[in-house]
């Protein structure tokens, strides 16, 4: 049997492979065995890097489309609520959160996180990975924090993971202020949003926030620390979930809760005196110039809720890892 040359071996693989990571002029495109997955936002009219949309294995999209996309029953609320994203609302006076054009940001200041460098693209048949670093800048353009990110894409049969590892370097003394505007957030599609008397008739909205500490619904979710938390409904008939799992190495493990009926849930150390409901409490943090912070998270959308997906037990192993 005549062997395959190495080259065109080289040029085979790409095919073979289960999760392909592609970049293009601005975003980078995440495919998994051969459909697509989510993509990642770059670009230089972007106000932070964004991913959009997330699907489940069966296609069906678990974000929301606004402002991306027009989806008839979505509700237009919150312009930078854009798919999954991470930033805050007040670092050094700026707002990082609510950046929007459209937005005025706190006080009038906004900033952007724009790349810098996109460090590495891995394609493989067990996941791919992305490798970027930002600029955080302030609304002169003058950057005040590095970050450095990987990404991880899962292939899977039944669900899929994502990682995220994410360092942020101080260039100069940063406070991360205490709000409730932040941090590490997905906006959810219609469908999964919990029912509330002003949501708008179509699609049904069917979702159910629930924690690891077993409370359920906003009012016992928001502002409380949990390790992780999912967000379970139907989609089209089919009985999906996303979880957010804040990993036990993270600042102030396990991180609060901004968590709320209208779709949008985030993982938040910062907002202590909004989730106490204490305004002489500060859960703000200083960062001196050259230190740095570090939060890894792990996003898993599965069918089912939190309970037949085994969220919990898929938390013990995902907290086991170094």
């Amino acid at each position: 049997m005549k062997a395959v040359p190495f080259y065109l071996a080289l040029l085979a693989f790409p095919l073979c492979a289960q999760v392909k990571i592609t970049q293009s002029s601005d975003r980078i495109t995440i495919d998994i065995d051969g459909k697509p997955s989510t993509a990642f936002f770059i670009g230089a009219e972007t106000a932070k890097p964004y991913l959009h949309p997330l699907r489940a294995p069966s296609g069906k999209i678990v974000t929301r489309g606004y402002p991306m996309d027009t989806i008839e029953g979505e509700s237009k609320d919150h312009p930078h609520h854009r798919g999954l994203w991470f930033t805050h609302g007040e670092v050094n006076g700026i707002d990082f959160w609510a950046n929007e054009e459209s937005q005025k940001g706190v006080n009038g200041k906004k900033g952007k996180v724009v790349v810098k460098k996109v460090d590495g693209l891995k394609s493989g048949k067990k996941s791919g990975s992305v490798d970027a670093t930002f600029d955080w800048v302030d609304p002169q353009g003058k950057a005040i924090i590095v970050e450095t990110r990987k990404m991880v894409f899962y292939a899977g049969p039944g669900q899929r993971a994502m990682d995220f590892d994410i360092l942020l370097r101080a260039i100069e003394k940063v406070e991360f202020g205490d709000t409730k505007e932040g941090t590490f957030a997905i906006r959810l599609a219609a469908g999964l949003e919990e029912p509330m008397p002003k949501s708008l008739p179509k699609p049904k909205r069917t979702g159910l926030m629930t924690d690891s500490e077993g409370r359920s619904g906003e009012k016992a979710v928001w502002g409380k620390r949990a390790a992780w938390v999912d967000y379970a409904g139907e989609l089209e008939g089919e009985k999906l979930g996303i979880a957010i799992m804040d990993h036990p190495g993270n600042p102030k493990h396990p991180t609060y809760w901004h968590s709320r009926s209208y779709g949008l849930f985030a993982a938040n150390i910062f907002g202590e005196h909004d989730f106490y409901n204490d305004k002489g409490r500060n859960g703000g943090m200083t960062l001196e110039a050259g230190n740095t912070l570090r939060f890894r998270y792990r996003v898993v959308i599965h069918p089912g809720d939190a309970q037949s997906a085994g969220i919990a037990a898929q938390y013990k192993k995902y907290a086991a890892m170094k």
